[in-house]
């Protein structure tokens, strides 16, 4: 069975009704139809899966429901023109948002498909009892992992594990302990099941499914958001023996591109996936980061509506494993304002006109371009005209070499296509000058601004050529993730040591230096709160924009503080002063807090309306 329904297939079980209690894929059939043929039931099974690429595409009946859930945490910024999409840091979350809605009705869309699943799969005549075991079980897998996410978000929702009328759903809500209990006992029904494969290997028809080894990866981190620690660090153990690994065909050698090759269709069924949304090259079925993460020299053209905040880049470490820091690179940068501070970022040749500019163009063009940069406020003191690109490169070449590798900074290449162009090596400079014809520089949706742009997930070359049919899968869980977690619990159960085996794994494939090296003073581990810092800080360098680090935040209590205050260049600002911004750090829009009471969402007005015994969350007001 495949887990990407036929398009015929989706139609039936993806047109929908307008009451989100109110979700049985049977709107095609009578659920009694449905259940009574084996072919029909797989296709209701695979309309569960098929909930989770909706919530991952790019859905413009809901904008917000195929929003990253990175760009809710501090890794990433919503641009201009999809901003109002992201309720969380626009100042619009409110309980009659409707985006809020659209998430609620959403996560309860996944619970009332798997119900049916569920509670009907027994009646199929035609289907072995071992083949309804095995569906059932990865129904109550996505149950569990839809109720997940409503907790985090809402902290107790009701419990529905038999679909009911609309108008009969009028339960109360649940407490959060409960829901907990809830989950739990669904992903632990999935690891006892006998017909759940530990894993599947690449090239089987059934990859994509529900293996064990996902249901411990995710209720591993269901004991970790109650801070079960001992609990959690058993579950991650128990994915080792199920032939999981890290991609590390290099193994760990220097300047290896292990990290970036991980995130190409090649190895998207490596032994490293333990859970991921399919997509194939199929129109409505492709990976939609391709646009959103890319830039108009990705696929023809694509979009980047995504892009990484400084504060994040700056967090990754040097070369050394020391902290980053732009004074050592850019001498004056804390004593500048973010306006003056352009200067670093500028191209080779404006004062000489000797710079790359298709056929030479007149010298009142360069002139043109360098007076622009001194009515913008650049401090051209500081200008180097044929050293200040190997200059600021240096700022992002000495670092981890993961940074590069998951994101495209000023003057690193991307090797890109474009209309007109075809394939090409494009470079992001500033000023933009052309990228048509040599000198072949990045285009972007914002040509007047420079913000950073994603590697990770955007294809290269002729990759993907048709909009939104890119064929690499989109990762819910990695084994990367499970061995910082695993080296999390280890840390927090007061086994230092033992952490730095699992962090330095990691750092180990990348071809990073690791903790405690003696010949880098700035790697070793001071303690178990030092150590604490570092694994978070890894989670970032290995996760970031892969959908973890919002509920991570919102797990450390981390969340509020690092998405509206400003972290970048070594500052912490005051609340609502973070937001998009260039590289420098000139803020483009601001986040909007509407208090700290959005740590936990509001319950949508109208599923009041519709049920008043549901109880609002502190602090919000219908």
């Amino acid at each position: 069975m495949a887990v990407v329904a036929t398009a015929a297939v989706s139609m039936m079980f993806t047109t929908g009704c307008s009451d989100y209690l109110d979700k049985t894929p049977t709107n095609a059939f009578s659920s009694s139809n449905v259940w009574s043929s084996a072919v029909l039931a797989r296709a209701a099974a695979t309309g569960v899966y098929n909930e989770l690429y909706y919530r991952f595409s790019a859905n413009y009946a809901a904008p917000s429901i195929g929003m990253p859930g990175d760009s809710w945490s501090s890794v990433m910024d919503t641009d201009m023109n999809w901003k109002n999409n992201n309720f969380t840091i626009s100042g619009s979350c409110t309980p009659s948002n409707g985006n809020v809605a659209n998430w609620y009705k959403y996560f309860y869309t996944i619970v009332y498909r798997a119900n049916d699943v569920i509670n009907n799969i027994d009646q199929v005549p035609d289907m072995d009892d071992a083949e309804k075991a095995q569906l059932k079980a990865e129904s109550k897998f996505l149950r569990a992992y839809a109720y997940m996410q409503l907790n985090i978000l809402w902290r107790g929702v009701p419990i529905y594990t038999e679909n009911v009328k609309p108008e009969e759903a009028n339960k109360p809500r649940n407490t959060e302990s409960e829901v907990w209990d809830l989950v739990l006992k669904d992903f632990t029904d999935v690891i006892n099941e006998a017909n759940i494969p530990d894993k599947i290997n690449a090239g089987n028809s059934a990859y994509g499914h529900v293996t064990r080894g996902a249901a411990y990866a995710f209720r591993g981190q269901v004991y970790q958001f109650l801070n079960d620690n001992a609990k959690a660090l058993a579950d991650f153990e128990a994915i080792e023996r199920l032939g999981y690994s890290l991609y590390s065909p290099s193994n760990g050698a220097k300047g290896n591109r292990d990290f970036f090759n991980l995130f190409k269709p090649a190895n998207e069924q490596c032994d490293e996936m333990i859970f991921a949304v399919q997509c194939v090259e199929q129109n409505g079925m492709g990976n939609p980061r391709a646009i959103n993460y890319g830039n108009r020299t990705t696929g023809g053209s694509a979009w980047n509506n995504y892009l990484p905040n400084p504060a994040y880049v700056e967090m990754y470490e040097c070369a050394d494993g020391s902290k980053f820091d732009w004074e050592k690179y850019c001498p004056g940068w804390h004593s500048m304002a973010p306006k003056e501070r352009v200067v670093f970022f500028l191209r080779n040749g404006l004062t000489s006109g000797n710079g790359t500019w298709g056929d030479t163009p007149a010298t009142q063009n360069w002139k043109a371009l360098y007076d622009n940069m001194v009515a913008y406020g650049a401090d051209m003191s500081k200008y180097l005209d044929q050293e200040n690109e190997a200059r600021i490169r240096k700022a992002y070449e000495d670092r981890d070499p993961r940074l590069q590798m998951a994101i495209i900074t000023p003057y690193s290449e991307y090797e890109g296509n474009e209309a007109g162009v075809g394939n090409h090596v494009f470079t992001l400079r500033w000023p933009y000058i052309l990228d048509k014809a040599a000198p072949y520089d990045i285009r972007t949706d914002t040509n007047s601004k420079v913000y950073y742009l994603w590697r990770k997930y955007v294809p290269e070359n002729d990759e993907c050529l048709t909009r939104w049919v890119y064929s690499e899968d989109i990762i819910l869980c990695r084994y990367a993730e499970i061995l910082l977690r695993r080296a999390e619990c280890l840390n927090e159960l007061g086994r230092t040591n033992e952490a730095i085996t699992y962090v330095n794994m990691v750092r180990k494939r990348a071809g990073h230096v690791l903790l405690n090296d003696s010949n880098y003073p700035a790697t070793a581990v001071n303690g178990q709160a030092d150590m604490r810092e570092r694994i978070r800080c890894e989670y970032y360098y290995e996760l970031g924009g892969e959908d973890s680090m919002f509920y991570n935040e919102i797990r450390w209590d981390t969340w509020y503080d690092r998405k509206f205050r400003d972290h970048s260049s070594g500052k912490v600002g005051e609340m609502n002063s973070n937001g998009l911004m260039q590289v420098w750090g000139e803020t483009t829009y601001k986040h909007v807090s509407v208090g700290e009471h959005m740590k936990v969402w509001p319950i949508p007005a109208k599923e009041r309306e519709m049920n008043p015994n549901l109880t609002q969350n502190p602090g919000w007001n219908d």
